[in-house]
């Protein structure tokens, strides 16, 4: 039985994952963003919940430091909250939102349950999307797209991130026996892009919603990714679709970009690089 803490699951895709991990046998830790969606998944389920505002670092803070409180071992750390935005915000941090809610808050929580998941040889989980690919530019000096803002290049951007967080966790990490991945999930059925102003909202909120996957489908390569064993049954660092190892960004290889990304997002929020 393997403890698994997953962000972003009291809905969608992250509350699929809950469930069935929790009917194969795991000790499910879920967290979320709205207490009373976190609070009822968990009563149904019995488990373990906590509820954070990943645009506050504050509460990533507070997060981490309960979760390494109550638990000397944390197997998975399922990093999958996430969302798409409308108009250019800052968080209260002074971080675009985007760029916060996907990317740093994760980074942040990872590195600071690092000793923790070192000490239980864990796996960490980047759920990233096929935006990654379509709508990326990364730019380390504009991380907050302060130049040329669209909803779509955020997340495109801060998926991107997502996978080169996964690929650089795995360099630094895993001669310590931690592993790292990052998949896509599909286009999934689900409450997201709720408050975009980008044509994605379409897909989503739509007629055209009746093509995407349900959030079961969407959840499979999660699941699999936190029940199974890294060098055996997947290869640790990759970026994965449906399972397999998939193309992404090209950049998503650069080790360059990964390294001097973790550096400027260290900085960001207040970390030794």
């Amino acid at each position: 039985m393997r403890t698994i803490v997953i962000t972003g699951a009291s809905d969608g895709i992250g509350a699929a994952a809950a469930r069935r991990l929790h009917a194969d046998g795991h000790r499910v830790v879920v967290v979320g963003r709205t207490p009373e969606k976190t609070r009822g998944l968990a009563g149904d389920l019995g488990v373990e919940h906590h509820s954070a505002d990943f645009a506050r670092l504050d509460d990533v803070r507070a997060l981490a430091a309960t979760l390494a409180e109550r638990h000397e071992r944390i197997d998975v750390l399922a990093n999958n909250a996430g969302g798409l935005f409308g108009e250019r915000t800052l968080t209260v941090d002074g971080f675009e939102k985007t760029l916060q809610v996907n990317h740093l808050a994760p980074f942040l929580l990872t590195a600071l349950l690092m000793d923790t998941l070192l000490a239980s040889g864990a796996t960490v989980v980047n759920t990233s999307s096929v935006a990654a690919k379509a709508f990326a530019r990364l730019d380390l000096d504009d991380l907050g797209n302060e130049r040329a803002y669209h909803p779509r290049r955020a997340y495109g951007d801060s998926k991107l991130a997502n996978i080169l967080h996964a690929r650089e966790l795995q360099r630094r990490f895993g001669p310590r026996g931690l592993n790292a991945a990052s998949f896509h999930p599909g286009g999934v059925a689900t409450n997201f892009a709720n408050d975009t102003t980008s044509r994605m909202r379409f897909a989503y909120h739509t007629p055209l919603r009746r093509f995407l996957i349900t959030p079961e489908q969407g959840a499979e390569t999660l699941v699999w990714l936190a029940g199974s064993v890294p060098g055996r049954d997947w290869p640790p660092g990759e970026y994965f679709e449906k399972k397999r190892v998939a193309r992404t960004n090209p950049r998503a290889s650069d080790e360059v970009l990964a390294r001097e990304l973790w550096e400027r997002s260290a900085a960001m929020v207040g970390l030794p690089s």
